[in-house]
């Protein structure tokens, strides 16, 4: 994924009412541009730290610019979009660059399935292979090393896992995928200290057969990546 034009950067102030961050650009000025991610940003947000954002070319759009990356003080980098997650995963399923999800003929994106009125991220159709059912998560809260999923009680996620649990119960692939975005992890956990009930079904959808994969995402600004798996223990 490119990011056409590059990005520009700016020093975090504050990032408040869920959707929007206020950050100083190099001159001094102060504007208010688009937090597209709806989790806690635990260990995300650092006053002063540098801000990566992009613009639109909407002229309708109140917050022409999207907060897209977090670069801390000691070099990491965090995917801020989580929109992004699921483009990231498909580029990367269409290049060939993940081998579980090789072979199959139809990708599609964001269609309806399961009993709580839910659409898979991901969805791999062939004639001679069970459907493969993907839902893709972004995975950026770091700890003691550790990544950790997700980084605040999600009862949607619940959801997931319970959806992708009756697909595999209805002969299907189902496969919970995660899009690590800071640079920083190498293993990926479920987060039982903010979520048990989340770490508790995805140990009973391991259980039952959703298969559970981790990439790590290269980012820059002027791109972003997946590249290799990542370590994950459930």
């Amino acid at each position: 994924m490119e990011f056409s034009p590059q990005l520009k950067h700016g020093r975090l102030i504050k990032r408040y009412k869920r959707f929007l961050t206020d950050i100083t650009l190099d001159d001094g000025t102060e504007i208010t541009i688009h937090c597209a991610n709806t989790g806690s940003m635990k260990n995300c947000l650092y006053p002063g730290e540098t801000v990566w954002f992009s613009t639109s070319d909407n002229a309708k759009r109140k917050y022409p610019h999207t907060f897209e990356l977090m670069q801390t003080d000691d070099g990491h980098f965090i995917g801020i979009n989580t929109g992004r997650a699921n483009a990231l995963a498909e580029e990367a399923i269409n290049n060939g660059l993940i081998n579980e999800l090789s072979g199959y003929d139809t990708l599609q994106r964001e269609v309806k399935y399961g009993e709580e009125n839910s659409r898979i991220d991901i969805l791999l159709t062939s004639q001679d292979r069970p459907k493969c059912y993907i839902e893709v998560k972004s995975c950026t809260l770091l700890e003691d090393g550790i990544g950790y999923f997700p980084d605040a009680v999600t009862t949607r996620g619940q959801k997931h896992l319970r959806e992708l649990m009756q697909m595999v119960q209805q002969g299907h692939r189902a496969v919970l995928m995660f899009v690590v975005q800071h640079s920083g992890i190498s293993l990926v956990k479920p987060a039982e200290h903010i979520d048990s009930e989340y770490a508790d079904l995805l140990k009973q959808a391991v259980e039952q057969g959703v298969e559970v994969l981790a990439y790590k995402t290269l980012m820059t600004p002027s791109t972003s990546k997946i590249t290799a798996p990542c370590k994950v223990a459930v």
